[in-house]
């Protein structure tokens, strides 16, 4: 499945899309990489891979209107492309700070909907934006510098949905906080 995902990227431009630490595609695969590094299981990888299909908060640029949501699905699973979804969908500045909550108030950027995902939702949400998040500020000592305090503080108020993994790699890149 990862060959023919790898493929339909390269078609889709991905190879040729600028990104922090080189192109689109090769952040994409540092994203899955890191994700099967910390044991995600094969969806959420997956929707690490394809991640930036519709584009996100962050990186506005899709390699598929959301009208072709059923094509990524036939090739990732339903699971994963909800995840991929719900991963663009994000309106962070709106949904980040109770994320971790159980109540979360998630702001789909799309469509303008309120909702509160499922628990296994936030915890990969959490999880696929810390893989994002921390594969830009290894790459980029520019970002880590920009952004690190802000993301050390996102990832400690989403530190119960994250794996110990994560938490461990959060520190490794961002560092304690400390001094």
């Amino acid at each position: 499945m990862s060959d023919h995902v790898l493929a339909w990227l390269r078609e889709l431009g991905a190879r040729e899309i600028a990104h922090p630490g080189g192109t689109l595609l090769a952040h994409l695969e540092r994203v899955e990489n890191l994700l099967a590094s910390w044991g995600a299981r094969p969806a959420l990888r997956r929707a690490g891979l394809c991640h930036a299909f519709y584009g996100t908060d962050g990186f506005p640029r899709a390699l598929l209107p959301l009208a072709r949501r059923a094509e990524l699905a036939a090739v990732i699973g339903d699971e994963a492309e909800e995840i991929v979804y719900a991963y663009a969908a994000c309106d962070r500045t709106a949904s980040y700070p109770t994320l971790a909550c159980e109540e979360a108030a998630f702001r789909d950027r799309f469509t303008g909907h309120v909702h509160s995902p499922a628990p296994w939702l936030r915890r990969d949400l959490a999880e696929l934006s810390a893989a994002n998040e921390l594969d830009l500020a290894r790459i980029d000592p520019a970002f880590r510098d920009a952004w690190g305090a802000e993301l050390r503080a996102l990832f400690e108020r989403l530190r119960g949905l994250l794996s110990e993994p994560a938490r461990r790699e959060c520190r490794t890149v961002l560092g304690d906080g400390e001094g």
